[in-house]
């Protein structure tokens, strides 16, 4: 069997620390995700969700247990590994897009690429390839400001792949989204995570869009479970 793409073990997490009014978020969660395999999490909000994104996607560090990524143990290497490993292997969608207001959407996917260290070429050359599997392509050149909420969303799911990832993180994608522009935009990300066969963990209210996932979990008092 192969190793999973992502792995947690036994991770915990707590606020305030050691003080009276500690609050235990994370209680021993363990998780692995296939290469290829799109996982909702679902979860009320306070309830966690996202400090285990957060630490699953390395901004952040549990207070004990383990984060492997590609067969690697990343709670072993020293800041600056993690960092790459950051760049290099993980990509992040939030509920706003926070995209770069001064730049086209092409560009806020160029950006990242050239930060790594991409050919300007190849870098435009896949920007544009990306937009065009989201169906935006011939917004490239137009500005946040000028694209509707869902095109803004479907440029930051561009973005979060530029750099081609093995691990997708994502915090309520669609949430700030209509429920029928959310049913097109979350169409768009999927289609973009089955082509490219990245694992995913995909943070949702919505139990309809959950369903559409490969599997539902749920975080209840600090810990995951099937539902």
């Amino acid at each position: 069997m192969s190793e999973p793409m992502l792995r947690l073990c036994a991770i915990t997490r707590a606020y305030n620390r050691g003080r009276p009014n500690e609050v235990q978020v994370l209680d021993g969660v363990d998780l692995e995700v296939a290469a290829g395999e799109v996982v909702a999490l679902v979860a009320p909000s306070g309830a966690g969700k996202s400090t285990l994104l957060h630490i699953a996607g390395l901004l952040d560090t549990p207070d004990s247990g383990t984060v492997w990524i590609g067969g690697a143990d990343m709670t072993r290497l020293s800041d600056a590994r993690r960092t790459a490993a950051r760049r290099d292997d993980v990509g992040f969608i939030y509920q706003f897009h926070h995209l770069l207001p001064e730049f086209s959407a092409l560009e806020n996917i160029v950006l990242p690429q050239l930060a790594n260290g991409v050919a300007p070429g190849a870098a435009e050359a896949r920007a544009r390839m990306l937009l065009g599997q989201v169906g935006i392509a011939a917004r490239a050149d137009h500005r946040p400001a000028a694209l509707s909420g869902g095109e803004q969303q479907r440029v930051a799911f561009c973005r979060a792949l530029a750099n081609g990832p093995r691990l997708l993180l994502a915090d309520e994608p669609t949430g700030n989204l209509d429920p029928a522009t959310s049913d097109v935009v979350f169409g768009a990300l999927m289609d973009l995570v089955r082509g490219t066969g990245l694992a995913a963990v995909i943070a949702t209210h919505n139990l309809e869009l959950a369903a559409r996932m490969d599997r539902t979990l749920r975080m209840t008092d600090g810990r995951l479970g099937a539902v």
